[in-house]
């Protein structure tokens, strides 16, 4: 049996349609914190239970009977994400998972200026450290955090941020269907992935200017200092932790940290990955009403 975790989430819910392309629901189980969101996967057929990576003695039954696991990478800030993550690797090792896939990044690294890459890092030694065939995707950064930072601009016309540099801002579809992939079709990617990103890069300055042209509407970049943007999103009443995490996104993303493109996800998917421009639209599209 495969189980996925994470299986209500944006990236979970995707692997689990694509999957069901592939495969019949009786071969599909999903370990969720809140089996009540996974009732349509029940009624298809796929086996939901309930498992939690911070209460490790659920996922024993969550993982039971799996031949492989997916571990869609604990979604917690500071310190705990990685002893969830450790928690989850080693409850499907302990079920006899052969085979161990989990969520990483493409910027995954110890010395990276945002928060959540020196646990990506951390998660894939220890899984490579467990003696399992394993997988670590390495996901372009997802396009739709976008919609966090041009919320303000649709209203007032004007996007304003850090001093930031080009992203390789990819789809969350596009991951989904790579994922799908590597559960189905062993060997294609083994160990630690080349980045799975679109095909471009680009900055918030590139972002406006799509803008610009989706809503016929100008959209300017603003660049402001640091202290200047925290103080900003603090006083709109963002907790003053959720913007020293998101700081350290603009900081790394400067250092070109998220710059990196590759080819390696075309090429699993078999098609040209989402484009920003496209993201972009359906934000739009989403906020506002058509583009």
């Amino acid at each position: 049996m495969l189980v996925i975790t994470g299986a209500t989430g944006q990236l979970g819910s995707r692997i689990v349609d694509r999957l069901l392309d592939r495969l019949p629901a009786d071969a599909m189980g999903v370990s969720v914190r809140d089996v009540d969101k996974a009732a349509a996967l029940a009624a298809r057929g796929v086996r939901v239970r309930a498992g939690d990576f911070t209460d490790p003695a659920t996922l024993e039954y969550a993982f039971e009977g799996a031949d492989t696991v997916l571990i869609v990478s604990a979604a917690i800030r500071g310190p705990g994400a990685l002893v969830a993550n450790r928690a989850a690797i080693d409850a499907a090792h302990a079920a006899g998972a052969k085979r161990i896939l989990y969520t990483s990044h493409q910027a995954a690294a110890h010395d990276s200026l945002f928060a959540p890459q020196p646990t990506h890092a951390a998660t894939e030694e220890y899984l490579a450290e467990r003696g399992v065939p394993f997988t670590a995707l390495r996901n372009g950064f997802y396009a739709s955090t976008l919609g966090f930072s041009i919320d303000a601009a649709l209203e007032t016309g004007h996007l304003v941020a850090p001093a930031d540099g080009p992203v390789s801002w990819t789809a969350h579809a596009d991951l989904a269907e790579a994922a799908a992939v590597a559960l189905t079709e062993e060997g294609l990617l083994d160990g630690v992935t080349a980045p799975l990103t679109a095909a471009e890069a680009l900055d918030l300055e590139a972002v406006a200017a799509l803008l610009s042209d989706i809503t016929g509407r100008t959209v300017d970049r603003v660049v402001v200092s640091d202290d200047q943007w925290r103080a900003s999103a603090i006083a709109r009443g963002m907790p003053a932790a959720a913007a020293d995490f998101t700081l350290g996104m603009y900081r790394a993303a400067r250092e070109g940290e998220f710059a990196v493109t590759d080819p390696t996800l075309e090429t699993v998917i078999g098609h040209r990955p989402t484009p920003v421009r496209s993201v972009l639209e359906a934000i739009v599209d989403e906020r506002v009403g058509g583009v």
